[in-house]
């Protein structure tokens, strides 16, 4: 299990980029991540999603805060001490063109981080050729012939497969998905969604999935949690299905608002939260984030800070003043 309580990020600032002001692109965020369960970061570019996912990964710092793999906290581990509990989180990377060398066999690719996981394990050499192929098999790809060609040799489907089979080399108890459709064809995304589910389900590993989709984070999320970020808070939380279907704080409305939907299918009765103006990161950050670009929004959301609670009898978490229930445009209208 993997726990995060508070965690701060701020990236420093030069020169007139948004006024040399200093980002927070995180502010006190907490999460939980079950062993085998499936947690989805949800939220429009700039939320902060990104960086959580890679401060989980370890492959970013953290300003404070904690994160605990399994009760040890990182904070207190040296780097050299924290790589063993980091290295059995893996992240499959948004850009399968990018995150594999060019100038590497896909068999070269998995090759390197078998062999450490053979010295890891005490495996022999030979172990090596045969989980390679295993590995691509269990992707669902024919290593016969993907392991002597080079990656612009394949499709993006099927590089963004590769992917995933580098990250499994290491025996992951957890993958980190980032936006890991958002760069491959369409017609092929619902197979690498599929895999990621068919891999939590088989493998029992842990799923963290990060996109500003949200019809990809019902998929993958079936009985599991998503947390909506905004501005790096966590503004609401809950069950997949219960932010889907019953969300209470407007910015998940609007979020769920923006999905397209065909001309007739429309659901009766539903309501259209839109934000009043465009996202602008030079506003003040004081009261609510959301209080500018909110269509309800009161004179207390400009001077006060809302924390996460809850509202009558739902079993999510909001921050919000204002919260109700409203029925916007679902996923999956006309079922």
């Amino acid at each position: 299990m993997i726990t995060g309580t508070g965690i701060t990020k701020t990236f420093k600032q030069r020169g007139s980029v948004l006024g040399g002001r200093d980002v927070p692109a995180l502010r006190g965020v907490d999460f939980a991540i079950e062993k085998g369960g499936a947690v989805s970061f949800i939220g429009e570019s700039g939320c902060g999603k990104t960086t959580l996912g890679r401060i989980i990964a370890g492959l970013e710092t953290y300003d404070s805060g904690e994160i605990l793999i399994d009760g040890t906290p990182m904070s207190g581990l040296s780097h050299r001490k924290r790589q063993p509990h980091f290295r059995r989180i893996q992240l499959i990377h948004q850009d399968p063109y990018s995150a594999l060398n060019p100038t590497r066999t896909i068999h070269q690719t998995l090759e390197a981080p078998l062999r450490l996981r053979a010295r890891q394990t005490g495996r022999p050499r030979s172990w090596i050729d045969g989980r390679a192929e295993e590995l691509l098999a269990l992707v669902g790809i024919d290593p016969g012939y993907v392991l002597p060609r080079y990656p612009h040799q394949l499709s993006g489907g099927m590089r963004q497969r590769v992917v995933i089979a580098r990250a499994l080399t290491m025996d992951p108890e957890m993958l980190v998905a980032d936006e890991a459709v958002s760069m491959i064809d369409v017609s092929m995304r619902l197979g690498i969604l599929a895999l990621l589910k068919d891999l939590r389900e088989r493998l029992g590993v842990s799923v963290l999935f990060i996109t500003h989709d949200i019809a990809t984070a019902r998929y993958i999320g079936d009985e599991g949690e998503v947390y909506v970020l905004y501005r790096g808070q966590v503004v609401e939380r809950g069950p997949t299905e219960s932010i889907i279907a019953d969300p209470v704080h407007p910015y998940t409305q609007s979020l769920l608002s923006a999905i397209p939907v065909l001309h007739g299918l429309e659901r009766p009765g539903a309501e259209r939260v839109v934000p009043t103006e465009a996202l602008d990161e030079r506003q003040a950050d004081a009261g609510c984030l959301f209080a500018r670009r909110c269509p309800f929004s009161t004179d207390r959301c400009e001077n006060e800070t809302p924390v996460l609670g809850h509202l009558e009898e739902t079993v999510q978490l909001h921050a919000c003043f204002h919260p109700k229930h409203r029925s916007v445009i679902p996923l999956g209208v006309g079922e």
